[in-house]
């Protein structure tokens, strides 16, 4: 089986930063991920993203296993597919990274007061 992260492009929560940024906003569910923010899914061939500037701007948790935190690149947490910029934080028991992504359509998010600069690295 193919390694799930490869079927994606875009950037990786800079590794000197996670652990800082995981003290700041504690994971709710056991497995904390906070590993990437997915720009497209799915197309192998896709050109890898440039340098961006990024900040956590809000949270999202269904309360029963999912946990993201929102982020805004270049001024805007829009993606270009209609979804929302985030890294999937932490995850309860059987619960999946994509879920994130569901969560955000169906329930929405919530604004941090303050918006916390994160370093995001182009995914190779």
């Amino acid at each position: 089986m193919a390694d799930p992260t490869s079927f994606y492009t875009g950037w990786l929560l800079d590794p000197g930063q996670r652990e800082a940024l995981l003290a700041r906003f504690p994971p709710r569910y056991a497995q904390a991920v906070a590993h990437h923010v997915t720009l497209k899914f799915g197309d192998r061939q896709a050109e890898p993203p440039g340098e961006v500037a990024a900040e956590i701007v809000g949270e999202a948790d269904d309360g029963t296993g999912v946990q993201a935190m929102v982020v805004r690149i270049d001024g805007s947490a829009a993606r270009p597919d209609g979804g929302t910029f985030h890294v999937t934080w932490s995850l309860g028991p059987g619960r999946e990274a994509r879920e994130s992504n569901d969560v955000i359509a169906a329930r929405g998010w919530m604004p941090l007061e303050t918006p916390t600069p994160v370093t995001l690295l182009p995914k190779p």
